[in-house]
């Protein structure tokens, strides 16, 4: 049977997009863990806080979309810093699992909260992308996921520089590598944790808004954080390259396995390859490797 290359070219261009908005998410994950070593099983939680917070502002309160969707990250930005210094500051020195259960906690009651104001029925956000046809050669690629891509693209790149020469991002790296060492030079450590967690939280809710804008929102919109898990560990839970790296691989493997075997393959494909590459590359394929002296 002769390959369409046309179908293949616009399947990989889809699952590129959507692999963009993984690694946008995946970014808000590392963020936390490269800073404060906490896995936050909350995050698909948090893009769904963002996107139910567009949605008041934008349809509820009849604000314009740019007014609603700043105001989703300030509400995000807030969220993060109260979480952060009443519940996991407190948190500092427990068992990692007591830390990891607590966000799984936070997540279910973002659940809770969001189904008591907006009821867990499904919602549409207001519409705010182009809807412009984009054709890259023959190949068709739809607007929403297009231009998603493009906004998750230039957040990234910004995060990025920022990462490298802002004087908080400097810190935030410094306290990732050793937090006894940024002590010692004056550096804000248990600011830096804040920082860190009002950055993730404003990214997630970004991601939010993207990924609702494409599908609709719905109160089990926190799905999308197990895919994000995936990207995470197979990139490397303390990479930011390895997030940008492993969304693309994971959003590509979904779509290709999706459009060529089936919808129900998807997550089978998944996990095969997250079982893949745990199986050569423990710690992902950028994760930093971790000797201990026993």
């Amino acid at each position: 049977m002769e390959m369409d290359w046309l179908l293949l070219a616009e399947v990989s261009l889809a699952g590129l997009g959507t692999g963009g908005l993984y690694a946008l998410t995946a970014l808000a994950f590392v963020i936390i863990y490269k800073a404060t070593r906490v896995v936050n099983l909350a995050i698909g939680e948090i893009l769904m806080l963002g996107a139910y917070a567009f949605f008041g502002l934008a349809a509820g309160w009849a604000l314009p979309w740019w007014v609603a969707a700043l105001g989703a990250l300030a509400v995000a930005g807030v969220f993060g810093a109260v979480v952060e210094r009443t519940i996991i500051r407190p948190m500092l020195g427990e068992s990692p699992i007591s830390v990891f259960m607590v966000t799984v906690g936070l997540g279910s009651m973002l659940v809770g909260v969001v189904e008591l104001i907006w009821t867990a029925d499904p919602h549409r956000l207001p519409e705010f992308m182009p809807n412009t046809p984009i054709l890259i050669g023959d190949a068709f690629l739809a607007p929403k996921i297009g231009y998603g891509f493009m906004v998750a693209a230039a957040v990234i790149a910004v995060f990025v520089l920022l990462f490298r020469f802002w004087r908080g991002g400097v810190a935030l790296r410094a306290t990732a590598s050793d937090q006894a060492a940024a002590y010692s030079v004056g550096i804000n450590v248990p600011g830096v944790f804040s920082l860190a967690w009002i950055v993730a939280c404003m990214v997630a809710a970004g991601a939010g808004i993207l990924v609702g804008s494409i599908g609709g929102i719905s109160s089990t919109m926190g799905v999308f954080g197990l895919s994000v898990l995936v990207v995470v560990i197979v990139g490397g839970l303390d990479s930011v390259p390895g997030a940008l790296v492993a969304g693309l691989l994971v959003g590509l493997v979904e779509a290709l396995a999706g459009a060529y075997l089936g919808g129900e393959f998807k997550l089978l494909a998944t996990f095969s390859l997250l079982v893949a590459v745990l199986m050569v590359h423990p710690y992902g394929l950028f994760g930093t490797r971790e000797i201990e002296r026993l």
